[in-house]
């Protein structure tokens, strides 16, 4: 028998990027895959962000309201107008941040605030954006992050959490909401037959701080060592990065991506059938990112019988259960890179146990879970009311 609600919760959700964004990632696939499972007899969802080009002004996207006004600034204040024609029907108001702010603090009264961040930005602004750009955000991000300290949090990992405890924030105010993947763990016993060849992957955007660059020159020190070595790099393609950053790494170490057997493939962007295949063939997957909300394509990997190598930082040694469920480097460095890689090629035993341990922590990573986990969440806030 459906349970019965006094009264649905409408709940406000403001973020920068909604799920057609051009530009969404990893935050905005976690909120609309949370919100879209929650009880329609239970809440009432809206969610605000900005317009952009070809965007419609509100529409329904899998029974949610989404909501597009303005542009990425004058959104605070659209976003603050809404607020104030429709206060009195409102019960709480979801800051997501997400190097973006809404500044709700100023606007919406303290007990119907939530702050929801997904990752710390600190390193980012370096290696992202231009001077002087990158010293205003990586010396804001902290007394903004400030001013929602008091207001019940929401994230995505327990590094995040800590990093959140360190600037002011009471870790009994911080709730942390499990990741969850888009399909269901294959069974055992339908993972791809790994390739005959060591076989290295890499999936994700071409960017600095997700470590690409190191990736790839760990695998060229690799490929001296073990010369039928392979690395396959998946993602949509990004020409200037390639050319001015990966590039010279190849002629470096004499790397060839043509040809029938190249040492290097750009697959480029692929579905996300064909995405799932190539990491269940691949012996392991790269990803040396300096920080994330959560290494979700490490969980992805996991699932389809592929175990990671990470660095040590936010959000992926959360993934990789702090090395229980991964290779977590001790350092964060092209040289540790190169000894976890040949652990998995030379380990034979360790690597057949650290698979499976791999396997078993995805399948903890579901977007039910993720819902369950909110409905507590509000729970616990009716109660203090």
């Amino acid at each position: 028998m459906k349970k019965e609600y006094a009264k649905k919760k409408r709940i406000l959700f403001l973020s920068w990027r909604d799920i057609k964004a051009p530009k969404m990632g990893g935050a905005e696939i976690f909120t609309h895959e949370m919100i879209k499972r929650l009880d329609r007899d239970r809440y009432e969802i809206t969610h605000f962000s900005p317009l952009f080009e070809g965007a419609e002004g509100e529409e329904i996207i899998d029974g949610i309201r989404y909501i597009r006004r303005g542009g990425m600034l004058s959104v605070i204040l659209e976003a603050r107008n809404y607020y104030r024609e429709n206060r009195e029907s409102i019960d709480y108001v979801v800051d997501q941040c997400n190097t973006h702010r809404f500044f709700s603090r100023f606007w919406v009264k303290e007990k119907k605030r939530i702050f929801f961040i997904h990752q710390l930005t600190r390193e980012i602004w370096d290696m992202n954006t231009a001077f002087p750009i990158n010293l205003i955000g990586k010396y804001t991000e902290t007394p903004f992050l400030r001013f929602s300290r008091r207001d019940p949090t929401i994230t995505v990992s327990n590094s995040t959490k800590e990093d959140l405890v360190r600037i002011g924030f009471k870790p009994e105010r911080v709730t942390i909401l499990p990741e969850g993947i888009d399909f269901i763990p294959w069974n055992r016993d339908n993972f791809l037959p790994k390739e005959e060849k060591p076989t290295f992957i890499y999936v994700g955007r071409y960017s600095n701080y997700k470590g690409i660059d190191k990736a790839l020159e760990a695998f060229g020190q690799i490929k001296g060592l073990y010369p039928e070595a392979r690395l396959w790099l998946v993602g949509k393609k990004k020409e200037v990065y390639i050319e001015e950053v990966l590039k010279p790494i190849e002629e470096k170490y004499s790397l060839s991506r043509e040809g029938d057997n190249p040492d290097v493939t750009y697959w480029g962007f692929v579905s996300e059938e064909k995405k799932l295949e190539l990491m269940s063939r691949a012996h392991c997957l790269l990803f040396p990112s300096l920080r994330e909300g959560w290494g979700l394509i490490i969980t992805e990997a996991a699932a389809v019988g592929t175990p990671s190598i990470g660095f040590d930082s936010a959000g992926i040694r959360d993934a990789l259960n702090l090395g229980e469920a991964g290779y977590l480097c001790r350092e964060n460095s092209v040289g540790e890179l190169i000894y976890q890689m040949r652990q998995v090629i030379e380990e034979r035993e360790k690597y057949s146990l650290m698979r499976e341990a791999a396997y078993e922590f995805s399948l903890n990573f579901h977007w039910g879970n993720t819902k369950d986990h909110f409905d507590r969440f509000i729970e616990g806030l009716e109660v203090e009311r």
